[in-house]
């Protein structure tokens, strides 16, 4: 993530009068950006360009990615509303950590893809996260086999540069000690994982892929890559094709995902960080056997990486505060979590523990809602070809309008702001006839205009009358 540009967009200088030149988006990035915002969703590419607020969220993150980039794990849990900016934040900080050369799996959860079940739901989030591989130059998923042949690549030119010291001249591809050097190479890098739970299977697999890549052998590649996504169903089917015993299923998929974090660092990365989204839907599980063996994965998850028993490895998970406190359906519901995960006495809402397993995320004010809607309205006009049409007083107006919405300091979220505000440059972008004013002070617009007796309308002198660009 751009943190020059992030600071340079503050609402403090926004209000100190200071003007900062923005960034020129490209019109591709333009139209995912609007395109998702309009849609309800964080656009996967282009978020420097609007990102505001969560400063300090981000900096207790990126904290303990320094943890695992030194050797160690972390688990966080990031707990937030619908539309407070959950997801936003996970893809701001998953942009951020692929630029520092991590690998990132993320995968949403839902009826079908769970962390435990007996149907195949634990494989189907191990095979979702395996689709959504990313890395700096395949930011869009997909990124294992990419993966595989950047470290095969990485070992031969070592490999032949070690060679090319001793001897005097670089190797040819066929010279056969050049061949029994790499063999060696890439034995001794794996010979460690064989120490870890199923590592000699999978330090197999990764020898089989080197051969078969070098000898052009597309069907085993393709097969090795099959059984690292988790899509063998039987270890028959496994047996026949490939020799190995044992394929990735509901009970030990995250067993592979700690060898992939210790592969990836011996393949040139500096890590692995796993991003779990919608954890709502192990709430909404109906059976409650069900319920606590997904929380007793959750736990024993937490306990590895919080314990040194996983290593390179990083963990996010995200779900909203009922999901997480609910004593009787949520996470809080499985004692041994919730007296880990539990706020102390003295944290609350405006002076947050950002360092605890659980951060909070707080609303985002006013203030850093009109910096965001400045850029949100210069990108518009970027995509569609003209010029501006919002001054700054339009700006303060639309935010002061939907702030005073009744309710709107405890019940508003970025979301809905974000879509109401979209809604409103389309239309003037459709219909360059009308004025934002009229729109923002028409019969349409008068739902979220508070009741002058409540003391939050424009009128009335609410809390945010005042407030200007």
């Amino acid at each position: 993530m751009d943190h020059t540009e992030s600071a340079a967009n503050t609402p403090d200088s926004a209000e100190a009068g200071q003007t900062t030149p923005r960034r020129q988006v490209p019109k591709r990035i333009a139209g995912v950006i609007i395109n998702s915002l309009k849609g309800g969703v964080v656009p996967r590419i282009g978020l420097p360009y609007i990102t505001v607020g969560r400063r300090r969220e981000i900096e207790a993150i990126l904290h303990d990615v320094d943890i695992i980039e030194g050797g160690g794990a972390a688990f966080r849990f990031i707990e937030g509303r619908y539309g407070s900016g959950k997801s936003f934040l996970l893809q701001a900080v998953r942009t951020h950590v692929m630029d520092r050369g991590f690998v990132v799996v993320d995968a949403d959860l839902s009826p079908e893809r769970r962390l435990q079940g007996t149907k195949g739901q634990g494989l189907a989030t191990y095979r979702e996260l395996m689709r959504n591989m990313s890395t700096k130059t395949r930011p869009e998923g997909g990124a294992l086999p990419l993966i595989l042949d950047r470290w095969i690549a990485t070992v031969q030119t070592d490999t032949a540069t070690a060679l090319a010291g001793a001897t005097g001249a670089m190797p040819g591809p066929d010279d056969p000690e050049f061949a029994a050097r790499v063999d060696q190479t890439i034995a001794e890098t794996i010979a460690s994982m064989q120490d870890m739970v199923h590592g000699f299977d999978f330090a197999r697999l990764l020898t089989m892929y080197y051969h078969a890549s070098q000898q052009g052998d597309d069907e085993t590649v393709g097969r090795v890559l099959k059984w690292f996504r988790g899509e063998y169903a039987t270890k028959t089917e496994a047996r026949g094709e490939l020799g190995v015993g044992v394929i990735i299923g509901d009970d030990n998929w995250y067993d592979y995902l700690k060898l992939f974090a210790d592969f990836l660092v011996k393949a040139g990365y500096h890590g692995l960080i796993v991003m779990i989204d919608e954890l709502v839907n192990i709430y909404k599980i109906p059976n409650a056997i069900s319920r606590q063996n997904n929380y007793e994965k959750m736990l024993t998850m937490y306990n590895d990486t919080m314990q040194g028993k996983a290593h390179h490895l990083g963990i996010i998970m995200c779900g909203t505060p009922q999901c997480v406190e609910d004593r009787h359906r949520g996470i809080y519901s499985y004692e041994a979590l919730r007296s880990r995960l539990a706020d102390g006495r003295f944290s609350k809402e405006g002076s947050r523990d950002l360092l605890a397993p659980v951060i909070h995320l707080d609303p985002l004010g006013p203030e850093e809602m009109l910096v965001l809607s400045g850029k949100l309205a210069d990108i518009h006009a970027r995509l569609y070809g003209y010029e501006p049409v919002l001054g700054d007083d339009d700006l303060a107006m639309f935010i002061r309008v939907e702030y005073e919405r009744v309710g709107a300091d405890s019940h508003i979220t970025p979301r809905e702001v974000i879509r109401d505000f979209i809604e409103l440059l389309d239309i003037l972008y459709q219909h360059p006839d009308k004025k934002p004013a009229d729109l923002l002070a028409s019969d349409e617009f008068s739902y979220a205009q508070g009741d002058p007796s409540d003391g939050m309308s424009p009128q009335a002198g609410g809390q945010y009358a005042q407030f200007t660009i």
